[in-house]
């Protein structure tokens, strides 16, 4: 009896970054605020980078709440899609190749989603993680945390709670 050959690690990168990429595309408003994720193993940080449309109040200047509010649920969902996902990947069960508009996995829906304001947002580069404190069949908890120069300064964080796609569609 043979062992199982290990799969080349640049093909699990592969299907990894393809992934991330098809759950992105899935969601036009990403790209409109040009929020990028950078993967790191099953770790996701989301990045947005500062452009001037994502001022709210000229006169401090400040990121707009709502911009802000929406990085960190685009990264509550996306958190929460990646690790739901996480096992089908890994086996090569989830292939990214065959995943369109039409086949990718549906996406949880918000049910909640409470944001701390906790200093203005400059205007620089923003970035975000997602923990998932809880994920059932049908219903979802995910903690936000957003920073900008320094991990331990945090300018907003946010408590979502979702409910998880069916599983038969």
């Amino acid at each position: 009896m043979s062992a199982r050959r290990p799969e080349p690690v640049q093909q699990i990168k592969q299907r990894r970054d393809g992934v991330l990429n098809a759950l992105l595309t899935g969601i036009p408003y990403i790209q409109f605020l040009d929020i990028r994720f950078d993967r790191r193993g099953d770790e996701l940080t989301a990045i947005l980078p500062f452009d001037e449309k994502v001022i709210g109040n000229t006169m401090l200047p400040a990121i707009h709440g709502g911009v802000t509010a929406a990085f960190l649920e685009v990264t509550a969902i996306v958190g929460l899609s990646w690790a739901t996902l996480w096992d089908q990947m890994e086996t090569g069960e989830l292939n990214p190749d065959a995943l369109t508009p039409d086949t990718l996995p549906k996406m949880p829906k918000t049910i909640d989603f409470t944001v701390d304001y906790l200093r203005a947002g400059l205007p620089r580069d923003a970035y975000a993680r997602a923990r998932v404190n809880r994920s059932g069949r049908r219903y979802a908890s995910v903690h936000v945390e957003g920073w900008q120069d320094n991990r331990d300064r945090l300018f907003a964080q946010a408590t979502g709670h979702f409910l998880m796609p069916s599983s038969n569609g």
